[in-house]
């Protein structure tokens, strides 16, 4: 502890001393034996072991080998650890101890000083040493005998002073106990904050490798789709593309026939022409007799058979949703305030193309 700090701002040393040497439990100057925590903060041993019984209620029925435990310092509240030996396994702060003593014989040696204890306001000459437990303030024997409180019931001072103290103190010892709860439950919740936002990513990295399945079955199928449809145009086109070319044939030697015709036709000798139009003729009557080709079909050029309908997978698409479960529950232990959690995995439902 920094004593010289505190005597350099009071213009008292043994006044500012004295508050160095306060118990932040009890409140008042430390009792030895005096214990050292490992933050380094100083309690009455009696006070610490009354913040660990709080603590741990259960400490002392645990059977012949007793366990360690815990508590947290009432200043910083920094978590202290305790061996099977309970604060008794604390080491002692004898420099502490000896100041203690140093401190308490530099009092004892001063003059008593009339300002050092509280003086009745009606009876200034008389010090404040019973309490009216009638009006619930402390006074003087004069205010009981002849004052205010001359009919009201009184109590010694200090056993006053000590009930109220111990009340107080089951006070601390309450609140820091309740402390630690609180502290439990807000690691418990950090807990929970924590897993929900892996359990949430996990979700997320579910979802997105489903659709991306999804979407690589229906790019699968929308190729194997795509690919009959490209043969069947195929098979189309080079059916008529092959027509075309016996029709390209045919117009061909019919036009040959025209030409060899009208050649005939401008033959004016009698003999000549008649020794060529009959085979001439026979020829062309052939030609035209025999010159009927396959046909296609009305409405062969049609691709309406490879039509699809995707109305009922788009509905089922916008009909995915999560499956319904029950919400997790966050509930607190009415005896020690645990909160617990039950993690209830989310699935998703895919709708396959028909």
């Amino acid at each position: 502890m920094d004593f010289q700090a505190g005597i350099l701002r009071d213009g008292s040393p043994m006044d500012s001393l004295e508050k160095q040497l306060i118990c932040p439990i009890c409140l008042e100057m430390f009792s030895k034996p005096v214990v050292i925590l490992p933050c380094q903060h100083n309690l009455c041993r009696k006070c610490a072991n009354d913040v660990f019984q709080a603590a741990n209620p259960y400490w002392q029925s645990r059977g012949s080998v007793i366990s360690g435990g815990r508590f947290r310092c009432p200043s910083c509240r920094h978590e202290v650890l305790l061996d099977r030996h309970g604060v008794y396994g604390l080491q002692r702060n004898l420099l502490v101890e000896n100041i203690i003593d140093i401190y308490k014989q530099e009092f004892s040696s001063r003059p008593l000083k009339k300002g050092e204890h509280p003086m009745c306001k009606e009876h200034e000459d008389e010090r404040i040493n019973i309490y009216c437990v009638t009006c619930e303030v402390p006074t003087c024997s004069m205010c009981k005998v002849f004052g205010a409180h001359k009919d009201c019931e009184v109590a010694p001072l200090q056993t006053i002073f000590q009930g109220q103290k111990t009340e107080l103190n089951n006070c601390i010892s309450m609140l820091v106990a309740g402390n630690d709860r609180i502290q439990t439950i807000i690691s418990q919740l950090e807990d929970s904050c924590r897993s929900t936002e892996e359990n949430s990513e996990a979700a997320r990295r579910e979802l997105c490798a489903r659709f991306d399945a999804l979407a690589a079955l229906l790019e699968e199928k929308k190729s194997e789709l795509l690919q009959r449809i490209t043969r069947e145009q195929g098979d189309k086109t080079g059916f008529v593309q092959g027509l075309i070319c016996q029709y390209k044939e045919q117009l061909e030697k019919s036009s040959r026939l025209v030409e060899t015709a009208i050649q005939a036709m401008e033959e004016t000798g009698g003999a000549a022409f008649l020794m060529n139009a009959k085979q001439l003729i026979k020829t062309i009557v052939e030609a035209s007799k025999g010159g009927r080709l396959e046909k296609i079909e009305h409405g062969y050029e049609s691709m309406d058979a490879f039509s699809v309908s995707l109305d009922h997978l788009a509905e089922a698409v916008r009909a995915l949703d999560f499956d319904p479960a029950e919400e997790d529950e966050e509930y607190f232990d009415g005896e020690e305030e645990e909160v617990e959690e039950d993690v209830v995995p989310e699935r998703t439902v895919i709708a396959t193309p028909q």
